[in-house]
Parts: C-alpha cells; sequence; structure tokens
C-alpha cells in the first residue's frame, strides 16, 4: 500500500500499488464526472501533482495529447484516469469547481450567482467563474458543447 494525499480537502489515502489516483479520489465520494469513462480523452479527472511526480506512471502519449488541449495545465498536470501510484509520497490537488456535460446543466441555474467555478468538459477552461451570474448569453456561446461530448463518447465506445 502507498500513501496518496488529495488536496484540498487534506486526507491521506492508502492505495494499492498502480492504483490510478482517479480509483483514491472515487474512494473518497468525490465527484468526477468521467465524462470519457476514464479513456484519457476529455479534462473532467484534470489533477495537478504537487509531489511525487516521481512515483507515478509516465505520461502516455494519449495523454500528452489531451492535456495538450487542456486549459490550465501545466508541467504539473496528470489526468487522474491515466497516473497510477508506483511509491510513497504522491500530492495531488483537485480544481476547484465542477465540469459540467450539457448546457441543459446549466439552464436551471440561469440569472443566479455559480456557488463555485463551473468548467468545460473537455478544454477545462472556465465557462462561469464563482460568485459571477449564470446567463443566457453565456450558455449560447457554449453551443458546441453537446456536440463535443457526443464526439468524446464516440471516440471513448471505440476504445
Amino acid at each position: 500500500m502507498k500513501s496518496l494525499t488529495i488536496l484540498p480537502i487534506g486526507e491521506s489515502i492508502l492505495v494499492k500499488t498502480e492504483d490510478r489516483i482517479l480509483d483514491a479520489i472515487l474512494s473518497k465520494e468525490l465527484k468526477v464526472m468521467m465524462a470519457c469513462g476514464g479513456k484519457g480523452l476529455c479534462a473532467t479527472c484534470h489533477c495537478w501533482v504537487e509531489a511525487g511526480n516521481d512515483q507515478l506512471t509516465p505520461m502516455t502519449e494519449r495523454e500528452k495529447r489531451t492535456l495538450a488541449r487542456v486549459t490550465g495545465a501545466n508541467a504539473t498536470s496528470r489526468l487522474s484516469c491515466q497516473a497510477k501510484v508506483l511509491g510513497e509520497g504522491v500530492v495531488v490537488r483537485l480544481p476547484d469547481g465542477l465540469f459540467i456535460e450539457s448546457t441543459k446543466d446549466l439552464e436551471a441555474f440561469v440569472g443566479k450567482r455559480a456557488s463555485t467555478s463551473i468548467f468545460h468538459p473537455i478544454d477545462g477552461s472556465m465557462l462561469v467563474e464563482k460568485g459571477k451570474i449564470i446567463t443566457r448569453s453565456r450558455i449560447m456561446q457554449l453551443e458546441n458543447l453537446d456536440v463535443d461530448m457526443a464526439r468524446v463518447r464516440a471516440e471513448a465506445a471505440k476504445l
């Protein structure tokens, strides 16, 4: 068993060698959309490795391609569905916010302030910043979101 710490909740979790970071996150009942089904095609399980990157499996080519599209990705970024824990002391930070899957997810909140930041599921860009009002015009700007998510699911189904 290896220890993995998840921030911002600050909890350490014991995981089996070669368990995915995603499995540890899900074991703590943290909500991760996994829009692509854990195939490394979307941004919904993006995290930052704050310590112990050398204790994780190397990035796959698919993970590199996906992270190249993710807004906010940097040298410490990983997809938690692709990174497996090999050693001790891994510390990951999750984005503070949630991902939407469809524009319908936002329609019920038009005119209300976002209680948390809302992110795009494919590129991880911030759609609505925490505390900002969700407007109908913002939702209209996302008209391709539903089409993009259908494409990601179709690609995942082929794998």
